[in-house]
C-alpha cells in the first residue's frame, strides 16, 4: 500500500522484512512509529521537521529575502536536488497556508516570491491567486520556466508546453 511500490517489489520487502531477525524487525517499526509520532511541520515554513525549525529555516547561510512556494515537502526536495534556490520555502498552498505566507511578506524583507507549484490548473490558479494577494507589498512574485525537458524532442512535446518554451526563451 505504499505510493509506487508495486506487487513485486512489495513481495521482495516483505520477505525480507520476514528473513530479519526479531530485534531488527521490532527496531525497524520502531523506527516507523518513532518518526511518525516526532516528524512535525516546520512552524514557519511547513516543511517537514524533527521539531522545531526545519534546518532550512534554520540556517544563517540561506537568502531570507526569497521565498519559493511548494506544494508539499516532497516539492522542496526535489527543488534541493536542483541546487539553484539558496532562498528559504512556503510549503503548502493546497492546504491553504496561505495566510502565513502573505503574513511572512508583510513582515518585510522580502524581495522575491517563487511559485514553483504544479503546472496544471490547480497550481496555475493557486499561483495567480497568491501573486494578487502579494501584488500590495510590492515584491517580484515570479513563476518557474515551463519548456521541453533537457533530451525531450520537439515532435512529443504538446501544443502548451511549446507555447509556454517559446514564452520562456532567453538570448543566448
Amino acid at each position: 500500500r505504499l505510493p509506487g511500490i508495486g506487487g513485486k517489489t512489495a513481495q521482495r520487502l516483505a520477505f525480507h522484512v520476514l528473513s530479519l531477525p526479531e530485534e531488527d524487525a521490532q527496531a525497524f517499526a520502531d523506527a516507523i512509529v518513532t518518526a511518525k509520532r516526532t516528524v512535525t511541520y516546520c512552524p514557519v515554513c511547513r516543511n517537514f521537521t524533527a521539531g522545531g525549525l526545519c534546518p532550512i529555516c534554520s540556517s544563517p547561510k540561506r537568502d531570507n529575502s526569497v521565498i519559493c512556494v511548494v506544494a508539499d515537502p516532497r516539492d522542496v526536495a526535489a527543488m534541493e536536488r536542483g541546487r539553484e534556490i539558496h532562498g528559504k520555502y512556503h510549503v503548502g498552498p493546497d492546504d491553504l497556508h496561505i495566510k502565513s505566507l502573505v503574513e511572512r511578506v508583510a513582515a518585510g524583507g522580502v524581495e522575491e516570491v517563487i511559485m514553483a507549484t504544479n503546472p496544471d490548473t490547480e497550481g496555475e490558479a493557486t499561483a495567480m491567486y497568491i501573486a494578487r494577494l502579494l501584488k500590495p507589498f510590492e515584491v517580484k512574485v515570479t513563476r518557474l520556466a515551463y519548456g521541453i525537458p533537457v533530451g525531450g524532442h520537439l515532435e512529443f512535446a504538446d501544443d502548451a508546453t511549446l507555447a509556454r518554451a517559446l514564452e520562456g526563451r532567453r538570448e543566448l
